[in-house]
């Protein structure tokens, strides 16, 4: 297995999908490609950290303040309004 098929079968391996003719080779090449291991474990910390984030909140538009909404939204109503300036035309 190469390192270009390991991305092809990342997350069916997570998932316990892998025949065990598959698995092995997946492991395999992880025993001789610290790389891949790298990958691998950055990979499912991304995962773990993002089921977190969303674990954390139900709605994150939910704690931003009302204020700083209104102020992002007007800004860009002013700048959709301005004509474009030379350093950055439209």
């Amino acid at each position: 297995m190469t390192c270009r098929e390991i991305l092809d079968f990342l997350m069916r391996y997570l998932d316990g999908e892998l025949s065990d003719v598959e698995r092995q080779a997946f492991e395999a090449h992880l025993f001789v490609c610290p790389p891949c291991v790298a990958y691998l474990d950055t990979y499912k910390q991304a995962v773990r950290l993002g089921r977190l984030a969303a674990q954390d909140e139900q709605d994150p538009c939910q704690s931003v303040p009302e204020e700083l909404v209104r102020a992002i939204l007007a800004a860009r109503a002013k700048a959709s309004q301005a004509p474009p300036s030379p350093d950055h035309p439209a």
